[in-house]
């Protein structure tokens, strides 16, 4: 929490100062938004918020409300992501969860060509590559609250009662659990997250980190975009094979009336707040490098901006049919009896939000949790009435393998 108001100064950068950005993140409290070499990187806290329970989104939109509302800012770029801004994860349950907004001391930022450094209080030099993090050491798995064969049972119990008309859909996560000899530094496979995939989002805020493919909605002067996914196949690394496995996607009912869930569920959230619409009829292929997924993005033109923040309408999406199920209070409450473990911020909004509002907030998926020597890996599978439980598990082994990989030497 912070008393005294804020005094922001963001100020441009000279572009080779910061050619890769997290190659400046020191291991002080380091929070990460990027893709492609472009978004923000922040470390040191100059202010921060915890919140929990049902109200734990207005909470932190209050608090980011106010803080700014009394905060001096001096931003002489005047880019997305420049002046005072604050980076957020968010638990997927009311309860239990513990969710944080932190505004950091320190934020460099890359948009286009342009690049800068947004300082909080006390002057800072200009940033310079740190050191390389430490690789983990002696890093051993094991499955965490449930093992294969009693996931699988979870799953066939949700076909039952799918098939009973009980729901339509509900999205399964299992988590595993990884231990090294020492802690981990997080730099470390924040790295190779944005090497290995960088069509995706890496993030770091609070202990959670990952790369997600899915931006929940991103909000920049009266535009807002969601891009849902919804519907995945392993890839095989045979470009022939793995072409003829995306039209197989593209044409499965199955993954079709699992995609059409999760569209439908977000269209629904974001329509109260525009003014206009684009809901493509039809999804696209996304191809990342261990998997692929049916995708759409949805486009609006929002009416309310002076009054909804991002983070508002990322509590108005959340949960989405594509992490929750359909219909949503239905399949929580399923998830909450069945699933057998506390997701904490997997599949939770994570993300960044400026003065303004505008921001971005993507779901917390192909994520891990990092304490100390332990990481907690989480993947979740989007169950209807003909999934096959192994089928959903080896889904599941797929989906760990971006942040199995980036803890590896």
């Amino acid at each position: 929490m912070t008393s005294s108001p804020l005094v922001a100064r963001t100020v441009p950068l000279d572009p080779a100062v910061a050619e890769s950005l997290l190659d400046l993140l020191p291991a002080d409290r380091p929070v990460t938004w990027l893709r492609r070499g472009q978004g923000l990187v922040g470390w040191g806290v100059a202010a921060e918020v915890r919140t929990s329970g049902p109200t734990r989104f207005a909470d932190a939109a209050k608090w980011w409300s106010e803080t700014t509302a009394r905060a001096v800012v001096h931003d002489h770029v005047q880019e997305p992501g420049t002046g005072l801004v604050s980076f957020g994860s968010f638990a997927f349950a009311d309860e239990p969860g513990d969710s944080v907004l932190v505004v950091p001391s320190v934020v460099v930022g890359r948009h286009g060509d342009s690049v800068w450094l947004t300082t909080v209080g006390a002057e800072v030099e200009v940033p310079v590559a740190q050191d390389v993090p430490p690789a983990p050491v002696g890093v051993r798995f094991a499955d965490g609250a449930l093992n294969g064969e009693q996931w699988m049972s979870v799953v066939a119990d949700a076909v039952r009662r799918i098939e009973a008309g009980d729901l339509e859909k509900v999205v399964l996560a299992r988590d595993l659990i990884a231990t090294a000899t020492e802690p981990v530094d997080v730099r470390w496979p924040l790295r190779r997250l944005a090497e290995g995939y960088p069509m995706c989002w890496t993030f770091h805020v609070d202990g959670l980190f990952g790369a997600t493919p899915e931006m929940l909605v991103r909000r920049e002067r009266g535009l807002v975009t969601s891009r849902v996914l919804a519907g995945t196949i392993r890839r095989t690394g045979d470009d022939e094979r793995d072409l003829a496995l995306a039209a197989t996607l593209a044409r499965s009912s199955k993954d079709l009336e699992e995609h059409e869930y999760a569209v439908r569920s977000v269209a629904d959230a974001l329509e109260p707040h525009c003014s206009s619409m684009n809901v493509p009829e039809a999804p696209f292929v996304l191809h990342l490098p261990n998997v692929m997924h049916l995708a759409t993005d949805v486009n609006g033109v929002v009416h309310d901006a002076t009054t909804v923040s991002s983070l508002q309408l990322a509590e108005a999406l959340h949960p989405s049919a594509a992490v929750g199920g359909t219909p949503t209070p239905v399949a929580t409450a399923l998830i909450t009896e069945i699933e057998g473990m506390d997701r904490g911020r997997y599949a939770g909004p994570v993300g960044w939000m400026d003065a303004s509002g505008d921001g971005e907030w993507g779901i917390a998926l192909r994520s891990a949790s990092v304490d100390g020597a332990t990481v907690r890996l989480f993947a979740g599978c989007g169950i209807v009435g003909d999934s096959d439980p192994e089928a959903e598990l080896a889904e599941a082994q797929a989906k760990f393998v971006p942040v199995r990989d980036a803890l590896a030497p």
